[in-house]
């Protein structure tokens, strides 16, 4: 089975990220036929003398521009080596929270720079969210070298300036790449316009970046999501628990605790759709059959006797507000944390953080719209939490309105 490499694309407006998308699915035999005729007789009837590929993902950006809908458009397309999903998120600053959505998930995070603009706030803030939503790898994509000349030294002066603001952050995997999404240079083919770029394309970037270590293989943790008990003679005594793992790796005879009531147990078997299995780990979906029959519900966590996650109705965290409606310090949310849901009050916040400059601000009491602080939550159940650092799965949750049940921020755990 193909790896797959999740990743999220952003830039500023007109920076090319439409025709980058457009030239990775066209030159990666990423679209269909009829697609592309779509595409070549749009470009024909605009006067365009060339095949705008932009217009393959234009769509959602007219959607965009008139206000109709605001969110992550998910394109799919596979290589021999490696299947993708892209995020393409947008760009504005209005729109920080679906930048949130698309990267959470993300193994990888394409930040485009217009090389005749060089480092705009906006890539500043786009760097800075995905180190804070603990994307691993960031590759900075210098677009447009054709309208430079294809020189070194401006790829150069941006590659060096972005190097600097990329130091305050924590950004553990750092690639520059000078591009021409318009004319395929050094996207999915080698450019013969920039010989002196001696690094890899674009695709053949996305197809090597080594992904699996980024997963947490340390620290087993299995929320559990469902628990299985047939009501047939023939299984009466079957107790299973469903779930995806976490993180770590969980194997028949291992022992195991389960939070908040501290019993240990053994397992007795690993099942998926597919039959038994020795061990589990991340982002595998499984039920694992326990020796002892205890009694665990949806929102409890199996884990190791002696590496478990933190368990506390006191959280610390980075926060993104998500609604128009501005957080409301002292008033109740919903928090959906792994499997587990609780009321939360949000006790205080400490401070604002402006993305552009990473300044404090120590005087904010509130959040709206957009904006990301660090606040003090107490929840009404203790929550089995890792840093999101550590985990972005046991680190990261949501908040909801109990009234609207809409989601209100997005939070990662300190």
């Amino acid at each position: 089975m193909s790896e797959i490499l999740r990743f999220a694309t952003a830039g500023s407006v007109d920076d090319g990220k439409s025709t980058l998308i457009g030239r990775l699915l066209y030159d990666a035999k990423g679209i269909f036929e009829d697609q592309l005729e779509a595409v070549e007789r749009t470009s024909r009837e605009r006067g365009e003398g060339y095949t705008n590929l932009a217009l393959l993902t234009d769509g959602l950006r007219a959607e965009r521009e008139q206000g109709i809908t605001i969110d992550v458009a998910y394109r799919y397309f596979a290589t021999p080596k490696r299947k993708f999903i892209i995020a393409d998120t947008p760009g504005h600053i209005q729109y920080t929270r679906n930048m949130v959505t698309g990267a959470s998930t993300a193994d990888l995070a394409l930040v485009l720079i217009d090389a005749r603009k060089g480092v705009l706030e906006q890539s500043r803030r786009h760097a800075f969210l995905a180190s804070l939503l603990g994307v691993p790898h960031l590759v900075l994509c210098v677009n447009k070298m054709d309208l430079v000349d294809y020189d070194e030294t401006v790829f150069e002066q941006i590659k060096n300036e972005f190097r600097d603001f990329a130091a305050r952050l924590r950004v553990h995997d750092l690639t520059f790449i000078p591009i021409s999404a318009l004319n395929g240079d050094n996207v999915v083919e080698k450019s013969e316009n920039m010989p002196w770029y001696k690094g890899s394309t674009l695709l053949h970037t996305l197809e090597e970046v080594h992904i699996a270590s980024d997963r947490n293989m340390i620290d087993p943790r299995f929320p559990v999501q469902y628990v299985i008990r047939p009501m047939d003679d023939e299984w009466h005594d079957y107790r299973g628990y469903a779930g995806q793992v976490a993180s770590g790796v969980f194997r028949k005879g291992d022992d195991v605790m389960v939070m908040p009531s501290g019993f240990t147990s053994t397992i007795a078997a690993i099942e998926t759709m597919d039959g038994p299995v020795d061990e589990a780990y991340s982002p595998m979906s499984v039920t694992i059959r326990l020796n002892d029959e205890i009694d665990i519900s949806r929102g409890d966590m199996l884990c190791r006797t002696h590496n478990q996650p933190h368990a506390s109705q006191d959280v610390e965290a980075m926060m993104c507000w998500m609604s128009e409606q501005p957080l409301d310090s002292g008033s109740f949310y919903r928090i959906k944390h792994t499997t587990r849901e609780a009321r939360v009050k949000v006790q205080e916040v400490l401070y604002g953080l402006d993305v552009n400059t990473l300044h404090r601000n120590t005087d904010v009491h509130t959040l709206a719209l957009n904006e990301i602080g660090r606040v003090k939550l107490r929840s009404t159940l203790p929550l089995f939490a890792d840093s999101y650092e550590k985990n972005r799965i046991t680190g990261g949750f949501i908040l909801i309105h109990e009234a609207t049940n809409n989601t209100v921020a997005a939070g990662m755990i300190i």
